[in-house]
């Protein structure tokens, strides 16, 4: 097989002509759009995950009750867990069910004229009607003249990354779903005020805060080194932006293992979510490359084109003697536009972006055809990256994950995918850096991308490790997702959850390869026999079980109807919203009336008074192996994005994302 060092997969979807979250009305409809009074977020980021808490009010400014449809973008391995609305003194809860079950008794309810509600995913597969990667939210009557208030909560996994956290709440979708733009007519005004608190709790010292975009108006307060409160408050907003908020730890912290687990007794099943963070040295790689660009000329890319062209020149001019660059062009199919690798010199430089800077766009996007391309001809005895720039899902010629995981097996690739925008195809993503034992990230149009650039610049140019794998002995533990990895490259969190029957003393290692040789890291630690500080992981390891069913039936290995089968049950014990099961929003009465058990509601329960408790403390340690450290004498010494030059890869990612920061700050 071919030696290709990093393969780099860019999903830009600019800021151009993305849309944002908001309310939907048919554009066939006669009635006036539903307006948003208000719109209140409240998140709670504490030591791994995430809590999010979003409070909108509604007002029907029409003389007769209307139906109103509200869409939001997913966040990426986000558990929706909660819904509530509120209609007048009216107040009803959400219960999962089966997908077909809650649309069939949410269509009866609306018909004859009582309150109701749904909540939909479309998670990891395309509906009809609600575009890749959102939740839908449907209130079947906001009273005329009148306000209605709906809230929803939804739980997420957090990593650091090169000592950086990042927290971004999805506003701005990715645009690219043209049915559905053709069908809805979307308002994302807020009326009257938009206000977001953001309560950060870390163990670790953090250095400091940053909301990019609205550093302004943010008002950042320290409340200790690990404890910040961040309030953004503005009147007549919109809802066209995602906010972002980073936070960078202290320099030189160790490699560490941190655990929370949650048994809510002794004779019951635990939950455990475990993040390595190793402490490990993994050097640059200095040897020059070949450099295959390829680019999505596609009929979304109208009014793109110029910026890419752009991206591209000023990439192939930071090019060194010796380097050398191929382009491949791709719409509804690919075209090898150099014919072969151009030696990167001034001329052959200045004539192909002038070349470039001439493509048009054409029809539709077809990316397997334009990875194809770009993987034949390459040279095994040279380092090659593969920059692919595109701003949509596959919509022509092969679509299917398992034939692109077949293309990249049979090639010796890696994958690093930023997938930038909040509609992303996750699963297909993830087939591709699976396959090809890379990994994938998101930028967000409104994200810091400087910054992204930077944490992405030190693992495509540093060594990594292979063939790694994390084992646990000593405690039966079961269901885990997480645990055979691949590579683990610079600045890498691994992120482990499973489940486990008994508490006890556990041997944890991580056995990889370093520059040809074995490396093995060991502790050992206790599983609680009872935790009861954090039921919401049941809820995490339930989701990422969801995402590893789907990485199964993506790569081939799992029918897809055993596995919708498998997430729809999982969706339903655990009371997830996924794209086989969808949230009930009924009142007490009527739950009863149609025999559905409030298992959702007693979950709801606990997780509150989980929540109180937590919100009385500080920041809590959830570090496991102090006593023996995994990595001994080692601080996760990994930087925050190095230093020196940028790489050409390094320098496209960079001109291309802050392009589209650009275009978002002049609508801003």
């Amino acid at each position: 097989m071919k030696r290709i060092l990093p393969f780099l997969i860019l999903a830009a979807i600019f800021a151009i002509r993305a849309r944002a979250a908001g309310t939907l009305t048919p554009k066939t409809s006669t009635e006036q759009p539903i307006q948003i009074v208000s719109h209140d977020v409240n998140v709670v980021i504490d030591n791994g995950f995430a809590r999010t808490e979003v409070v909108q009010v509604f007002h029907n400014p029409n003389d007769k009750d209307v139906e109103a449809v509200y869409s939001f973008p997913v966040p990426k391995s986000a558990s929706l867990s909660e819904i509530t609305i509120w209609s007048g003194d009216r107040e009803m809860n959400g219960e999962v069910v089966a997908a077909e079950q809650a649309k069939k008794a949410y269509a009866e309810e609306r018909n004859a004229g009582n309150d109701a509600g749904l909540g939909e995913c479309s998670c990891n597969k395309k509906k009809d009607d609600v575009e890749f990667g959102s939740y839908k939210f449907s209130i079947a009557r906001v009273a005329a003249s009148a306000d209605t208030k709906i809230r929803f909560v939804y739980y997420q996994p957090l990593t650091i990354d090169t000592g950086v956290g990042r927290y971004i709440y999805p506003l701005q979708e990715g645009g690219t779903d043209e049915a559905a733009k053709s069908f809805w007519l979307r308002n994302a005004q807020v009326e009257q005020r938009f206000a977001m608190n953001v309560e950060l709790k870390s163990a670790w010292p953090v250095d400091e805060v940053r909301v990019p975009g609205a550093d302004a108006e943010a008002k950042v307060t320290k409340i200790d080194n690990g404890h910040y409160k961040v309030a953004i408050e503005r009147q007549h907003g919109d809802l066209s932006h995602a906010l972002v908020l980073y936070y960078r730890l202290a320099d030189n912290l160790p490699g560490r293992v941190e655990m929370i687990a949650y048994k809510p007794n002794a004779a019951a099943t635990g939950t455990f979510m475990m993040v390595v963070t190793p402490g490990i040295d993994l050097k640059p790689i200095t040897s020059g490359a070949d450099y295959v660009f390829v680019l999505d000329v596609s009929g979304s890319m109208q009014g793109k084109l110029a910026t890419l062209a752009h991206g591209v020149a000023e990439t192939m001019k930071q090019m060194k003697t010796g380097d050398r660059f191929r382009i491949v062009a791709f719409s509804d199919h690919a075209n090898d536009v150099t014919h072969g690798f151009v030696d990167a010199s001034p001329q052959s430089v200045e004539e192909w972006s002038q070349k470039v800077a001439a493509l048009t766009p054409q029809s539709g996007t077809n990316i397997y055809a334009g990875l194809e391309l770009a993987i034949k001809g390459l040279n095994a005895d040279r380092a090659t990256s593969v920059i692919l720039v595109t701003d949509g899902v596959a919509n022509e010629g092969i679509i299917d994950p398992k034939e692109f995981r077949k293309l990249l097996k049979s090639n010796d690739v890696r994958v690093f995918g930023f997938v930038m925008g909040n509609n992303a195809n996750w699963p297909l993503m993830r087939t591709i850096a699976d396959a090809s034992g890379g990994f994938y990230s998101g930028v967000s149009n409104d994200d810091d991308i400087i910054g992204q650039i930077l944490l992405a610049k030190s693992k495509i140019t540093s060594e990594a490790l292979h063939d790694a794998t994390l084992k646990i002995g000593g405690v039966n533990v079961s269901d885990t997702t997480g645990t055979v990895i691949g590579k683990v490259y610079r600045g890498q969190q691994l992120v482990i959850f499973g489940r486990y029957a008994k508490g006890g003393r556990a041997n944890v290692t991580l056995a990889a390869k370093l520059t040809g040789a074995d490396k093995t890291y060991t502790t050992q630690f206790y599983f609680p026999e009872t935790d009861t500080a954090n039921p919401e992981l049941e809820r995490l390891w339930a989701l990422a079980m969801t995402e590893d069913v789907t990485a199964r039936e993506y790569a081939g290995v799992m029918p897809e109807t055993e596995a919708e089968n498998a997430i729809r049950d999982i969706g339903i014990r655990y009371q997830l919203v996924t794209d086989y099961t969808s949230m009930l929003v009924l009142s007490d009465g009527d739950f009863a009336k149609r025999g559905i058990d409030r298992n959702n509601k007693q979950r709801i329960e606990v997780e509150h008074a989980a929540q109180t408790v937590r919100g009385q403390q500080g920041a809590q340690s959830w570090r496991v192996d102090s006593s023996q450290p995994m990595f001994s004498g080692q601080s996760h010494s990994l930087g925050h994005g190095g230093g020196g030059a940028f790489d050409p890869a390094t320098v496209l990612l960079a001109l291309m994302l802050a392009a589209s920061a650009i275009a978002t700050s002049r609508r801003c």
